[in-house]
């Protein structure tokens, strides 16, 4: 039997689903802990389109969120070239095409190699940065115009595992704070065809790996039958 202390703190691994907010996530876990009244937090947002590892923590183990957010991570996915969009993934429809019949597999790998160490990296305006304490995302849905401060981060790896124009798969392995929408718009504008992401999964974060975690509906699943036996979930 399982057994947890939310209380003194669990740290939860999450395989987020596909359309589900981190937000939402953190909310369906601290509806499941009810009547507790505990604190629950993730170390690291995923947007909504991309799946994978989220990393939860509940009660006391809450205070650790900032250092857990830290760590490295690493994540797969597939880039679409000679497409552009707003958002840089499918949250936003196509804007424009582009020509590729000029792209060599060689040429694809050696500029996503050209990524790899420190680098500026701009987040995408639909994105949850804090721009005059609104979200980029809020004033990019009006059609404002949103301007984004340059951060520092750094690309450890970016492998390209598949290429079959115009859909390009990858692995990243990154800092804290990088942006796979922002690194797969970027690779575009080097190739000289515009790009946008298709599909995103962070596979590790630090140590712990999406292969190690729950499917939301297990870990729901599981809480219910908890507190059905009338188990104390917050003490065991």
């Amino acid at each position: 039997m399982l057994k947890f202390n939310f209380a003194e703190g669990e740290l939860l691994l999450l395989d987020k689903p596909h359309k589900w907010t981190s937000f939402d996530v953190v909310s369906k876990i601290r509806y499941a802990l009810k009547p507790l009244k505990l604190k629950v937090g993730h170390a690291g947002t995923l947007d909504p389109l991309a799946t994978g590892l989220l990393v939860i923590c509940t009660g006391k183990l809450t205070k650790k969120i900032d250092e857990l957010q830290a760590q490295e991570k690493e994540y797969t996915g597939t880039i679409v070239l000679g497409a552009t969009t707003p958002s840089y993934d499918l949250e936003t429809e196509i804007v424009g095409y582009t020509d590729i019949s000029h792209l060599t597999e060689a040429g694809i790998v050696n500029a996503a190699a050209s990524f790899e160490g420190e680098i500026q990296q701009f987040p995408p305006a639909h994105s949850a940065v804090k721009i005059d304490g609104e979200r980029s995302y809020e004033k990019a849905r009006r059609g404002e115009q949103v301007l984004t401060k340059s951060r520092t981060v750094t690309i450890s790896t970016f492998e390209i595992t598949r290429i079959a124009l115009p859909e390009v798969d990858f692995k990243v392995v990154c800092s804290k704070g990088t942006y796979i929408r922002s690194l797969a718009h970027d690779m575009g504008q080097k190739l000289s065809c515009g790009a946008y992401l298709s599909n995103l999964r962070r596979t590790r974060s630090g140590q712990f790996k999406v292969d190690q975690a729950w499917q939301l509906p297990d870990l729901v699943q599981e809480l219910v039958r908890l507190k059905a036996e009338g188990l104390n979930v917050a003490n065991r």
